[in-house]
């Protein structure tokens, strides 16, 4: 385990130089590793871990859109790929990557085939951190572990075909075996990850949930929609709006950003964008502040978890959602943003 020093407080982590992937089949190679759901996650994982030369089967729900998906990917019926239960049962550690809705109503099958020895594996702290509200209580003779990419499945896939790899905190809820750290990491590294560094349950869905929530989805849209709609009033065009507010950043800057830092960003810009941004910085900092220290309030309390069972969990949810969905995508914004794609060299 490596020490590094981030920003002046030093972590541990688990570089791949440290735990390669022959390590990883050597860890894990007399266990059947069966990733339970095919969805956001299921894909990435799976696939990363059979490329990656490990025991690797799926279970998913028959006659589904999912179990279409994984026949797609190469699954194969009856070999590879099985219903819920007959995979768990198979299964030496159990990745139990559902939406945590589908985990809540699907956990009476899993637990049963949860038997002394083996491992639950989750890449969200939010069915254990919250297990008063969900009922999902593990057995205390198995191993309790989590793997969290920070990153969709789509881009994990995406950078382990290209040999990079997503970042991933790891934690350790319950170590029933004594070998809870092995399986751990050596599925971190497994799955594509490019460094591991620790947590708790609590921590990762406490972080998770802020962030989804801020900077990484929710945030973000509300600076660009109040952005582009400043913008528009002011007589600019949906073009420029757009191209000013979402496809400069997301196309010529972050990529910078993530590549040398935002310190490089501001002292390789021009001299009147430089100012600018040092004047204003803080200003929507402290705008926004408030609001982060709310919505980490509402996360600890346990009040958007349990916003997300109550909601996640309605039969007509799937309808109500693609509603808002549709807000989203016939706003004049994010129609911009399709016409402005489509013109981008190379497509």
């Amino acid at each position: 385990m490596a020490k590094i020093n981030f920003g002046g407080v030093e972590e541990n982590v688990v570089l791949r130089e440290e735990f390669p992937v022959e390590k990883a089949r050597e860890v894990l190679k007399d266990e059947t590793i069966a990733i339970i759901g095919y969805g956001v996650q299921g894909p990435g994982q799976s696939l990363n871990l059979k490329d990656n030369g490990f025991n690797v089967i799926i279970g998913q729900r028959k006659n589904s859109k999912t179990w279409d998906k994984a026949v797609a990917d190469g699954w194969e019926p009856g070999k590879t790929l099985f219903d819920i239960e007959e995979a768990c049962e198979k299964a030496t550690i159990i990745q139990y990557l559902l939406s945590d809705a589908a985990q809540i109503a699907v956990w009476p099958t899993v637990k049963k085939h949860l038997t002394p020895g083996k491992a639950l594996y989750f890449s969200h702290g939010f069915a254990i951190t919250y297990k008063e509200r969900t009922g999902i209580v593990p057995p205390p003779d198995v191993d309790v572990i989590l793997i969290a990419p920070k990153g969709s499945g789509t881009s994990l896939r995406r950078l382990f075909l290209q040999g990079a790899g997503l970042n991933s905190s790891y934690a350790i809820f319950q170590d029933a075996t004594g070998r809870a750290r092995d399986r751990v990491i050596a599925l971190g590294i497994g799955v594509g990850s490019g460094y591991l560094f620790e947590t708790t349950f609590r921590n990762e869905v406490y972080s998770d949930l802020t962030g989804e929530r801020g900077t990484l989805m929710g945030a973000i849209q509300g600076l660009f929609a109040a952005q582009y709609e400043t913008l528009r009033a002011n007589g600019h065009t949906p073009s420029e709006a757009f191209n000013e507010t979402v496809e400069e950043l997301t196309q010529s800057l972050m990529p910078l950003v993530a590549e040398n830092g935002m310190d490089w960003m501001y002292a390789n810009c021009s001299t009147t964008a430089q100012r600018g941004a040092l004047d204003w910085w803080k200003k929507f900092r402290d705008a926004t502040k408030p609001v982060f220290e709310e919505l980490y309030s509402e996360v600890a309390k346990g009040n958007e978890a349990q916003r997300s069972i109550d909601t996640n969990s309605k039969p007509d949810y799937r309808q109500g959602l693609d509603g808002e969905l549709k807000e989203l995508r016939d706003s004049e914004m994010w129609q911009a943003g399709a016409a402005v794609r489509k013109l981008r060299p190379g497509k």
